[in-house]
């Protein structure tokens, strides 16, 4: 398994792969692959990374830039990952967000959210910021994780995609 960023003619079966991934998904919307495109298609995709298996793409993560309300900058919302059906539970996921993360660190990000499983995004270094807020959400599914100096406070804002896809 190797771990790339996305090329032109990998768009069909990314969206192949995060449709498949999300299919009986419990948090599922339906509009996970549309949310890419759509990134994609504005700009806003800051980070497209692939994991393939010889020439079949078996995982996907996105990462695009978040807004907080006191103006900092530098952040980014991690998500969608996603990874075939039948290569779950292989370290394909954890590959994807790990390599993410080194790329912004890399780019010196200020930091990075992400709204899942607390259990899984934990060993990365994600946790809940009582400072960093998305309203609406149960308890620690919303975390975060600073990669620079700097302190971020307010209410982040999602990209524009994520709610209309």
């Amino acid at each position: 398994m190797a771990v790339r960023p996305e090329r032109a003619g990998d768009e069909a079966a990314i969206a192949a792969l995060i449709t498949a991934a999300f299919a009986t998904a419990p948090h599922r919307s339906g509009t996970e692959a549309a949310i890419v495109a759509e990134l994609r298609r504005s700009g806003r995709l800051a980070l497209s990374l692939v994991a393939t298996a010889g020439a079949e793409l078996v995982g996907h993560v996105a990462f695009s830039p978040v807004t907080i309300s006191d103006g900092s900058a530098g952040w980014f919302g991690l998500g969608p990952l996603a990874v075939a059906p039948s290569w779950q539970l292989q370290g394909i996921g954890r590959a994807l967000v790990a390599a993410g993360l080194e790329r912004l660190r890399a780019r010196q990000a200020a930091g990075c959210v992400v709204l899942g499983d607390p259990a899984y995004y934990r060993r990365f270094g994600f946790a809940p910021d009582p400072d960093l807020v998305l309203p609406g959400l149960p308890a620690g599914y919303f975390q975060a994780m600073r990669l620079g100096p700097g302190r971020a406070a307010g209410t982040v804002r999602f990209d524009p995609a994520f709610f209309t896809s």
